[in-house]
């Protein structure tokens, strides 16, 4: 590749910068900056490697250069590039042909050939396929050179953050699906616990209906909240809501109620004599519901002696 006489006053020996795998490469890779933009240069001419050096070393780039494409490849196997900017005319691989295989192994780089108008069909049969990003003519431009290097690493920055935003798009979609996952387990065990509670409290309920004695619940304020059927048979004014104050039978039993929480066991008449003895045992002090459950002792009836 050529860059007229007009740029160069002398050809000069280009350093090459790339080493086949080894500790010395392995040493280069590793003390490279990991922030700084990489540019890999390859052409067979040194001369030209160092002229394009000398251009863009300016711009802050850090630059690889090769004198082949094969040795192009090489470089790239050992270290990341971001922008390639390749000769077209060179022996044994041309610059599209290089390039091509850098698009294969390392589609995430930008690709830029340099080339003469002869060779502009091969050229743009690259940029259609895709494995060339840009054509620049040669001889070349210096700003006009700089200004497209620069527009690459711009394109490679912002296809860099696409990439990075679409994998953080996959993790926190791939978290939502774990989470709603782990949720729409929670919501079926939830379900089966509530299923399994209606069970036992449907049998609770059977079970103190049930009971042949009359059992009461009252709470602080002295209204009835649960009976069961042996105490509505008893005291047919203490359904649930209804106050123990309604009920003659029950009045002693609400009076002692409001001056003690638990009173102690207490004679409930139903006609001339007791029929029953209500025993007082408080409930709820482990939640917001609390009261006093009375359980209805019935009393047996001592017979008459007999007259002689």
């Amino acid at each position: 590749m050529r860059a007229g006489p007009h740029r160069l006053a002398r050809p000069q020996i280009a350093r090459f910068f790339w080493f086949p795998p080894s500790k010395k490469a392995d040493t280069m890779v590793c003390t490279m900056e990991p922030s700084s933009p990489t540019l890999l240069l390859v052409d067979d001419e040194a001369f030209i490697l160092n002229a394009l050096k000398r251009l863009l070393r300016r711009d802050g780039y850090h630059i690889l250069t090769a004198e082949s494409g094969q040795q192009g490849l090489q470089v790239l196997e050992t270290t990341p590039v971001d922008v390639i900017v390749s000769d077209q005319r060179m022996p044994g691989m041309t610059g599209v042909e290089f390039l091509r295989e850098a698009r294969k192994h390392f589609p995430n780089t930008i690709r830029i050939v340099l080339s003469g108008y002869t060779e502009l069909q091969s050229v743009t049969d690259a940029i259609n396929e895709g494995a060339v990003y840009k054509f620049l003519t040669k001889p070349w431009d210096d700003e006009h050179l700089r200004a497209n290097i620069a527009d690459a690493f711009r394109q490679r920055t912002l296809a860099s953050e696409n990439q990075r935003l679409h994998a953080q798009l996959e993790s926190t979609h791939a978290e939502l699906l774990k989470a709603h996952a782990q949720l729409a387990d929670l919501v079926r065990q939830q379900q089966k616990r509530l299923v399994q509670d209606e069970v036992v409290i449907g049998v609770s309920h059977e079970i103190f209906d049930a009971v042949a004695v009359p059992i009461m619940g009252v709470d602080d304020a002295g209204m009835v909240v649960l009976v069961n059927a042996a105490a509505q048979r008893s005291f047919p004014l203490s359904a649930p809501g209804a106050l123990l104050q309604d009920s003659p039978a029950l009045l002693p039993l609400a009076r002692a109620l409001q001056e003690t929480s638990v009173p102690p066991a207490l004679l409930v008449a139903q006609g001339e004599s007791p029929s029953w003895q209500a025993v007082a045992c408080r409930f709820g002090a482990g939640s917001q519901g609390q009261g006093v459950l009375i359980t209805y002792i019935p009393l047996q009836k001592t017979p008459c002696p007999s007259t002689p």
